[in-house]
């Protein structure tokens, strides 16, 4: 891997993800975590400083070196204790059925493997405990959808991966998870970036 994808392009998606915008959503989902927590693609950490009283523990896999070196500064901020580790969602270093609750945020676009990763997820994942997600995604008009698919090849490049047109309720479900809870909609901005879903689902 290049200059540009392993230190610049962790900078560039700290600078995005910290977008005001982006703050009411990272507490809703946040808010519904307990127990023991594991969050897939902490990125530089900026959910760290929600996490509340219910949160027990919290284990933290990234695959980028230097989004964790930025993580491990907002770990002073958590209220519960944070464990960083360095690895993929496909392949997640934990026991069965370890957490009660696994968050994503604005991660399952850039995982090379989704739905092998889900599948970890709810391995993972104790009976009765809860993926709670926001992501953004494949848009449901067609027009769209078009854009996103035509992007995506360029902005994959450029970001880090991250893919404008993956139907995330869809992978979810296709993982073997009951979705509980959806919402989707558009945020403020061009629309072929800004399709969102969140929720929550049970293994």
């Amino acid at each position: 891997m290049g200059l540009y994808a392993t230190r610049i392009v962790p900078r560039l998606l700290d600078l995005a993800m910290r977008q005001d915008i982006l703050l009411p959503y990272r507490r809703r989902a946040v808010a519904e975590a307990s127990g023991a927590v594991l969050e897939i693609g902490v990125g530089s950490g900026l959910n760290l400083p929600l996490y509340g009283a219910a949160a027990a523990s919290v284990c933290a896999v990234e695959p980028s070196p230097e989004l964790l070196r930025m993580a491990r500064r907002r770990r002073e901020t958590a209220r519960p204790p944070v464990l960083l580790l360095r690895g993929r969602a496909e392949h997640l270093p934990c026991r069965d059925g370890a957490f009660a609750t696994i968050v994503s945020t604005w991660t399952l676009c850039s995982i090379a493997d989704p739905l092998r990763a889900l599948k970890e997820m709810r391995r993972v994942l104790a009976p009765g405990g809860r993926l709670v997600f926001v992501e953004h995604g494949l848009a449901p008009e067609a027009r769209v959808a078009r854009w996103q698919r035509r992007l995506t090849p360029l902005w994959q490049h450029l970001a880090g991966g991250c893919r404008l047109d993956r139907n995330i309720a869809a992978l979810i479900r296709a993982a073997g998870f009951a979705v509980g809870a959806l919402d989707t909609g558009y945020m403020k901005g061009p629309k072929v970036m800004t399709f969102l879903y969140q929720g929550w689902a049970e293994a």
